[in-house]
């Protein structure tokens, strides 16, 4: 028998927001599952997130809202595609069945809409879909979530910050989860550069929930983007055993722990936390958030001349697996990162022609529509740059400059391809793109004073160009 903390039936109709179950047990496991994704927490009082999605099934097998969080989660979770994965599949099938043959409110049945929108790459209708229910029902916290991970992984940070910012008012102190809106909150400010109003905020979150992980993750961003470096360390270590806790975020909190050392050039300490706790967590899990961490890692250490050795082999086989999954731009080109780093030309020639091949019939999957305007051509700058075709690079990248947020992430991991860009201007024979590469570290000095990461690389400059 689950907590009686959690929410029954009545404690749901009472909130507004009726689930269409007669079982008690299955409303509070609905709210245990919520509950372990807003905290980024595996609960193992709770048996965690499996040993409540195969108890949720149990209670009342025909529970659509169950089937709802359950699915939903896989599919934000990105490690599948319904494309590839029938048993996925069949599970979105299952819901759609289920909602239709059920007199279910029109809440739920929004939210099976737009898990079928979302399931087949449709991001932009399945957010639009979670919006609506958010109007009628500010404090569905399952739409707010989905929706932010769905904006998330559109780079649509304005409409990642609006869509918490309007349901705010609602949310009042007794609700359940209400202190974790803070942290929600404080992550759209910041990819929307109010610093200083996102750390306020993430700050007034972890004075009412000191273990909430997206806060201090929030604070982590907000001294990268700063380049305040030490400030970042201090803050993770006086914090880390808080946000230890969430399985789930910790290995990303770690990583960001991680690039203050790269930004410093205290490159050991960087690969200490690699070895320690990102690829060791991203080899335990699974998860595409640790994955991609793991990759844009050793991408970054590399960029700056340091040898990973064998790491890129061993993080290939969390990486290939994926290869044809094309579910986000985003996942694709870190693999496509392993695949290089461990030279793998075969792997990486079948991610790219594995999304040149979807980009010709996108249908409505929004990620294969922007596969050949985006994606592909990312790809290729990336294949050239590690043939050593560093002007060819540039020449496909460099006009991709500013839509490159829409392959999702943040602005903090989207940094790398900046980099990217840099290098490979820095190191073309091509003169126009020698002073190029010039411009962009003056660009990024402006915005980011005092980042001894842009010192390193206008002093190579100057050593490359003199």
């Amino acid at each position: 028998m689950i907590a009686s903390s959690f929410r029954d039936c009545q404690a749901w109709r009472a909130e507004g927001l009726p689930l269409s179950t007669s079982s008690n047990e299955a409303c509070k496991l609905y709210d245990a599952i919520l509950t372990q994704y807003v905290t980024w927490r595996n609960d193992e009082t709770l048996g965690g997130f499996e040993g409540c999605i195969s108890a949720i099934k149990a209670a009342d097998p025909n529970f659509v809202m169950g089937h709802v969080i359950t699915t939903g989660l896989e599919l934000v979770g990105t490690a599948s595609s319904t494309r590839l994965n029938e048993r996925l599949a069949s599970d979105v099938r299952r819901a759609v069945e289920l909602a239709n043959s059920q007199d279910i409110t029109p809440r739920e049945r929004l939210h099976v809409k737009a898990m079928e929108f979302f399931s087949r790459g449709n991001l932009p209708k399945a957010c639009e879909t979670w919006q609506d229910i958010l109007v009628d029902h500010p404090t569905d916290l399952l739409a707010l979530k989905f929706s932010h991970d769905g904006f998330f992984y559109m780079g649509a940070q304005t409409r990642m910050r609006d869509s918490v910012a309007r349901v705010l008012p609602h949310w009042k102190p007794h609700i359940p989860l209400s202190g974790y809106l803070k942290g929600m909150y404080s992550f759209g400010l910041m990819e929307t550069r109010f610093y200083d109003q996102a750390e306020k905020v993430a700050m007034e979150g972890l004075a009412v929930t000191p273990d909430d992980a997206w806060s201090v993750h929030s604070v982590a961003h907000i001294y990268e983007m700063k380049a305040e470096v030490d400030k970042g360390l201090k803050f993770l270590e006086g914090t880390e055993k808080d946000w230890q806790i969430s399985d789930m975020l910790a290995s990303h909190n770690y990583w960001h722990w991680a690039l203050y050392f790269i930004e410093k050039g205290q490159y050991e300490a960087a690969l200490n936390v690699y070895d320690s706790q990102v690829f060791k967590r991203c080899k335990a899990t699974g998860s595409m958030l640790d994955t991609v961490d793991a990759s844009s890692m050793l991408y970054r250490l590399e960029m700056e001349g340091v040898s990973v050795k064998n790491r890129w082999r061993e993080l290939l086989q969390e990486t290939r697996p994926h290869t044809d999954d094309h579910v986000t731009l985003f996942n694709d080109l870190h693999f496509l990162m392993v695949s290089l780093g461990a030279k793998e030309t075969r792997t990486s020639e079948r991610l790219l022609e594995g999304l040149q091949e979807l980009a010709k019939e996108p249908g409505d999957n929004q990620q294969h529509h922007l596969a050949g305007t985006i994606g592909v051509p990312m790809c290729q700058a990336m294949m050239e740059y590690n043939q050593g075709n560093y002007s060819r690079s540039v020449e496909l990248l460099y006009p991709l400059r500013y839509c490159m947020v829409d392959v999702g992430g943040s602005d903090a991991q989207r940094d790398i391809f900046n980099q990217l860009l840099i290098h490979a201007a820095m190191k073309s024979e091509n003169k126009h793109h020698q002073k190029l590469g010039r411009c962009l570290l003056v660009e990024r000095d402006a915005v980011r004073p005092n980042s001894p990461l842009t010192d390193r690389l206008k002093q190579q400059a100057l050593a490359l160009h003199d």
